[in-house]
């Protein structure tokens, strides 16, 4: 075989090869893998992808129902029970609706005492209430109480309950003092002595008042109540340690689960005299609720420490 014949044998073959590749290469493009092998995209290359936005979102997925809204302006909108808890029912003129529906101050305010000034623990309180206080040193635990359910009265036309016992044994009725009476004290035990016209006066209930707060305390209300059981709670219910000094917390609100499990809010006055507050529960001071399932003896809230039997209701 020439030489020319080889070389024509050998281009030939060489062709075929070339073409045979090429096609391959149509079929299967080198260096591309199959759509369906294709990878997915990392997380990190979609745009707008950050870690911490995938735990937000995670985060945002578990976080519970807020129970604190810091735009509520009464004690039913800034705390709401907390998920699987309705507030108990309660009639439209029932103390506990008077507490629901009490203003407050906004959000943050300090507590402030009977001079103005402020508390030196600002660390204890949820909310403070704008309830009334006098300028003396007087309207101090218990007397904060006191001050709650005269108001309550008050509003509701129920003058006749306003009524206190101060701690020598003496009843002083409201409605004895707006009719004229005065009360005497420094003896044995006080007494009504004639003292004026019949006054009717919202000013003039106060003074009534500020003497209610001079000679009552923790150890007559300890006489105007009895113990009862802590699965009872209700609103005006208190913790109360009688003594000179002692304490007292008040039962502000009450919420059930469906189950039947109760929860309550406590507020407190203290020494010296200051704003009625809503208090914190140490257990988790972002939920001020005080679940019962949780509570145990001495049951501690954020200034004080009340042991068992301290749980009583007063007999207004």
């Amino acid at each position: 075989m020439n030489k020319a014949k080889r070389f024509f044998i050998f281009l030939t073959v060489l062709l075929t090869l070339l073409a045979g590749v090429m096609v391959g290469m149509m079929i299967f493009p080198v260096g591309t893998p199959k759509e369906s092998e294709a990878p997915m995209p990392s997380p990190e290359s979609l745009p707008g992808f950050s870690a911490e936005s995938e735990e937000q979102q995670k985060s945002d997925t578990e976080k519970p129902q807020e129970i604190i809204n810091p735009e509520g302006k009464t004690l039913q909108e800034r705390v709401a029970p907390p998920p699987g808890y309705e507030r108990t029912e309660a009639r439209r003129d029932s103390l506990t609706t008077f507490l629901r529906k009490y203003p407050l101050k906004k959000a943050g305010k300090p507590v402030l005492l009977y001079n103005g000034e402020e508390k030196g623990n600002q660390s204890a309180h949820m909310a403070v209430f704008k309830l009334p206080m006098e300028k003396e040193d007087l309207q101090q635990c218990a007397d904060t109480v006191m001050r709650v359910y005269a108001e309550y009265f008050w509003k509701t036309g129920e003058k006749e309950r306003i009524s206190f016992r101060f701690v020598d044994g003496f009843q002083a009725e409201y409605t004895k003092w707006r009719s004229g009476y005065r009360i005497r004290t420094g003896e044995s035990r006080s007494s009504w002595v004639p003292g004026g016209a019949h006054d009717d006066s919202y000013e003039n209930f106060k003074k009534y008042l500020r003497m209610v707060f001079a000679y009552a305390g923790t150890l007559s209300m300890e006489q105007e109540s009895k113990k009862i059981k802590l699965s009872e709670a209700a609103t005006g219910d208190i913790f109360l340690y009688a003594g000179s000094p002692g304490h007292v917390v008040m039962v502000v609100d009450v919420c059930r689960s469906s189950d039947g499990k109760k929860a309550f809010l406590l507020g407190q006055g203290f020494m010296p005299a200051q704003e009625f507050h809503l208090l914190k529960n140490p257990l988790h001071e972002d939920d001020p609720w005080y679940y019962l399932e949780e509570v145990s003896y001495p049951l501690q809230t954020p200034e004080y420490s009340f042991k068992k039997g301290s749980f009583r209701r007063l007999e207004y």
